[in-house]
């Protein structure tokens, strides 16, 4: 019977002491003071001016942005056409007067047919056979 007075006891005590920190962590707090109320007014008013600076930063880093690519775009179209008018430039001086296109494909469309003419003539062994079905 002792030994379950005195777990009886234990909770009571554990209890009570947990009932007791529960009533002094909240009894320590007391409401917000006068200049607390003020730092956060002020802090409020500090974001709101570090918002409205950020936004004219970022304005402003967009307008520079585009600044910068229009000078990109630009530079990357003068280099461009200043290739164009090189390659055409090259062109005309490894070229000047050979065959065009159609030309290009009539000639090796002809030595092709040349090529299996002499292979056909290669190929019967040289000599006229008596064709047979003739009399």
């Amino acid at each position: 019977m002792r030994l379950s007075q005195l777990c009886l006891l234990a909770v009571l005590t554990i209890g009570a002491t947990a009932h007791a920190e529960e009533l002094s962590s909240t009894g320590s707090s007391t409401p917000l003071s006068l200049s607390a109320g003020t730092q956060i007014t002020e802090l409020q008013q500090r974001l709101k001016e570090s918002e409205r600076l950020r936004a004219e930063l970022s304005k402003q880093l967009q307008s520079a942005d585009a600044t910068r690519e229009s000078t990109q775009v630009s530079r990357l179209r003068q280099e461009n056409q200043r290739l164009a008018l090189q390659l055409k430039q090259t062109q005309n001086s490894v070229l000047p007067g050979w065959l065009t296109d159609q030309q290009q494909w009539f000639v090796i469309g002809a030595g092709v047919a040349l090529i299996a003419l002499l292979c056909g003539i290669f190929a019967s062994g040289g000599h006229r056979r008596r064709r047979q079905w003739l009399n």
